[in-house]
């Protein structure tokens, strides 16, 4: 029998509630036969904000476990011997806070500095994604990608075998990146980390072959398989070229495209969710049939995340998925199956080109931080965004069970949608709470004050801030402090949308543009009633949640309705929202939430714009929401939900114009069949 190859890292991304929880959760999955930890936190934590702080209401350990202090990062990894877990911690604007709490508990778990110097694992890092898809930014482009270097400087220096950055093309497809674009947007972030740290002067020119091997990439397989197959190998080619050419790597070991997965999870449906299952298996088919492609490490989402948050059994489900593949099948026993494949060389060659055009014309507009600045990279996203969902609406694109063969027999695995997700309770946030006050009751007061003011000092002038963070971590500084230190410093950022430049969405079915007619034209006839110009709609994203795709959608193709679109981005307290919803005189609210914490956040926008005198405005709120939910947002005055069932937007902004007909009395408008 033919020797097999090792298994990539087996991971699943977890976290929830809180430290104690997330660590009871892991142990059991390392007792499952999982490989590595894949760390989520919760997004207080991943922008910077304590608990307590107001933009973090309803989002306390709702897609993440909340990591406030040390204190929590040992309950996190309690029992858990570090020196011996891979671990992968998603973590961007505060990666190099959170890297400094885990060397600190690996210190108190007993490791020296030769022990940290074996500490394996990965921190996410990539900044530049967050400005274009992800939205968990905090600072500006330049000081965070000053974060990044020195992060990687650091590593490099004392844990040689940390991925200090994982360039995540992941959520740029699932932004609407094609495969060039994600290709290259990847490629253009590496290459802006890797001169910024090459002309930092804290990498000596003879050790960049060890930064350049330290880098590693996470990206997304979709179900078009063969198609995500040929673009790894691209990528790899890619790689190896830049690597060797611009940075002058010769070992090829150092220039090996090192990368790790999560299959495409916003592409899994509410509609028959059971076939979420087979487009997962497809999907990781894609990263590990190559061999000389295949992922280091490979986490898969769980059948039900277009419901809610996945259970543990729905998780293990996943991991089991990967370990029929890699243990009953012979898959690992030979060497590269498409080695000699005209139809996989020709396809590949065809993506090594579109990539490397597209990245020679970001050089030309002075980078990816550049790109990302004057909004092209936004635009560029958006655009292929709008262009994909009209394909999608016109039945050009189709997904089973969404825009085709929609008859379906009831599903025993949904019979009980509310026992089909895990719920967080919702009196989780106010115990993190109560436990951060006494977390900084307890701790030396003047020490935390010290180090922060330590860090300010450090980040106003030129020196590495990883010694000044680790010294935060020790004095039992929270994230919050932390993060808000530098934004003294450094300033905050808000990112281009990207809404304004999206050409308007075509489809190349003449019903497609038949649709967007007539609700164009009934929106024109209810301004006209109305005695305005145009209806106005605000889409606005309350919370931290930082998703952001299904709210440009929705504004792009208001606009192209007809309808004067109201946009800030995301990151809004409610009452900012009530506040522009009053001051612009919208004619309806639309609310897009996807972190859960919408029974805590819309009840409070529609409270505000109640006081505000403007009750009246129907408020329409999207996003991952349970059916139980969806009916408590409608009892307490919600007009329409839309789920990701709903995928048709052009659908979804006639139901728009109707509310507001229904809200302002106007008779009902004769609808074409």
């Amino acid at each position: 029998m033919a020797a097999k190859d090792r298994p990539w890292l087996m991971r699943t991304y977890a976290g929830h509630s809180t430290a104690e929880a997330s660590n009871a959760l892991y142990r059991r999955n390392l007792a499952k036969g999982q490989t590595g930890l894949s760390v989520a936190f919760d997004l207080p934590t991943q922008t910077g904000y304590d608990p307590d702080h107001v933009l973090a209401r309803g989002e306390v350990g709702r897609v993440g476990v909340p990591v406030s202090h040390l204190g929590d990062m040992r309950r996190l990894f309690e029992g858990i011997p570090l020196e011996r877990t891979n671990t992968s911690m998603t973590i961007n604007a505060t990666a190099m806070w959170l890297l400094a709490l885990y060397q600190v508990v690996a210190e108190e778990q007993g490791l020296d500095e030769a022990g940290i110097a074996r500490l394996a694992g990965t921190t996410q890092n990539d900044i530049v994604k967050e400005y274009l898809s992800r939205g968990t930014y905090v600072f500006p482009p330049g000081p965070s990608l000053r974060l990044t270097t020195d992060t990687i400087a650091y590593t490099v220096g004392r844990m040689p075998k940390w991925n200090p950055i994982n360039i995540c093309s992941y959520h740029l497809q699932e932004a609407g990146a094609t495969p060039v674009q994600e290709i290259a947007y990847a490629m253009a972030t590496a290459t802006a980390v890797l001169d910024a740290v090459r002309d930092s002067g804290q990498v000596p020119p003879e050790k960049m072959g060890e930064v350049v091997g330290r880098i590693s990439f996470f990206v997304n397989a979709g179900v078009r398989f063969v198609e995500e197959m040929c673009k790894m190998r691209a990528f790899t080619r890619i790689w190896d070229t830049v690597t060797r050419e611009r940075y002058g790597i010769e070992d090829p070991r150092q220039r090996r495209f090192r990368y790790g997965v999560q299959v495409n999870s916003l592409g899994l449906t509410e509609a028959q969710p059971e076939n979420n299952v087979q487009r997962i298996v497809l999907e990781m088919l894609a990263v590990t049939l190559s061999k000389d492609a295949r992922a280091r490490a490979v986490q898969l989402p769980a059948w039900n995340e277009a419901l809610g948050l996945p259970r543990p059994w729905d998780q293990q489900w996943s991991l089991r998925i990967q370990q029929v593949l890699a243990y009953e099948s012979d898959l690992l026993e030979y060497p590269d199956l498409f080695d000699g494949s005209h139809v996989v060389e020709a396809r590949v060659a065809e993506l090594v080109e579109g990539a490397t055009a597209e990245m020679a014309h970001i050089g030309q507009l002075g980078g990816a931080v550049a790109a990302v600045e004057s909004g092209y990279l936004k635009a560029q996203l958006v655009a292929s965004h709008a262009e994909r969902r009209a394909r999608i609406e016109s039945g050009e694109e189709r997904i089973v069970g969404v825009n085709c063969h929609t008859e379906t027999e009831p599903s025993p695995l949904t019979a009980d949608l509310d026992a089909a997700i895990m719920t967080v309770d919702p009196h989780v946030e106010a115990r993190v709470v109560a436990a951060m006050h006494e977390w900084r009751l307890s701790r030396d007061e003047p020490r935390a004050q010290r180090a922060l003011t330590a860090l300010k000092a450090a980040a106003a002038g030129t020196a590495n801030l990883m010694p000044a963070s680790l010294e935060c971590a020790r004095a039992g500084v929270t994230t919050g402090e932390w993060a808000w230190a530098l934004r003294d410093v450094f300033g905050e950022f808000r990112a281009p949308t990207g809404v304004g430049g999206a050409p308007v969405a075509v489809t190349s079915a003449p019903e497609g543009d038949a649709a967007l007619a007539a609700v164009r034209d009934r929106a024109a006839r209810t301004a006209a009633e109305l005695d305005t110009g145009r209806l106005r709609l605000l889409v606005g994203k309350p919370g931290l949640d930082g998703h952001s795709n299904g709210a440009e959608q929705i504004a792009v193709r208001a606009r192209d309705a007809g309808f004067e679109v109201v946009y800030q981005g995301i990151r809004l307290t409610p009452q900012q929202i009530a506040a522009a919803a009053v001051a612009e005189d919208v004619h309806c609210v639309g609310l897009s939430i996807l972190s859960g914490s919408h029974a805590e956040l819309v009840p409070d926008v529609l409270d505000l714009l109640r006081r505000a005198g403007a009750g009246d405005v129907p408020v329409v709120v999207g996003g991952i929401i349970p059916a139980a939910d969806a009916e408590a947002l409608r009892v307490a005055g919600v007009a329409a939900v839309f789920t990701p069932k709903d995928f048709g937007i052009t659908q979804i902004i006639g139901r728009i114009v109707d509310e507001i007909r229904l809200a302002n009395k106007l008779d009902p408008q004769e609808v074409p069949a």
